[in-house]
């Protein structure tokens, strides 16, 4: 006898994927997370492939896992994917100390974020 089962918190027609603890500021994520919020995967895909941004290439990997997660564990329709949600979230913060001119001392904050990216199957309105 164990616990029952957790309800599933997206619908039948959403899959997620998460990365977590990346190293770089929510701000930054962020610019790069609205760029591809509420487009087809296959245009946001371009989109994160061809920017400069350095962390577009992390965030292009969470949005193939995203993808290969609605095909593989949900049977959705890769073709028909849209980016619902692409979200920021704060993660920890490491401090590092930069020593400075009169024995005064410079605090230097290194942060951390959390990316969540929801893909949903819509139907082709003809």
């Amino acid at each position: 006898m164990g616990k029952p089962k957790r309800s599933r918190s997206l619908g039948d027609n959403e899959a997620k994927a998460i990365n977590r603890m990346l190293r770089v500021s929510p701000q930054k994520l962020n610019l790069v997370a609205s760029m591809i919020r509420g487009k087809k995967v296959d245009a946001a895909l371009a989109d994160l492939t061809f920017s400069r941004k350095r962390i577009a290439n992390d965030v292009r990997k969470t949005l193939e896992s995203a993808i290969a997660n609605a095909e593989n564990n949900h049977q959705l329709d890769v073709d028909s994917l849209v980016v619902a949600e692409a979200f920021v979230g704060k993660s920890l913060v490491m401090k590092r100390w930069k020593p400075r001119a009169r024995g005064r001392v410079g605090r230097i904050q290194k942060p951390f974020s959390n990316l969540t990216i929801v893909v949903r199957e819509v139907e082709e309105t003809a």
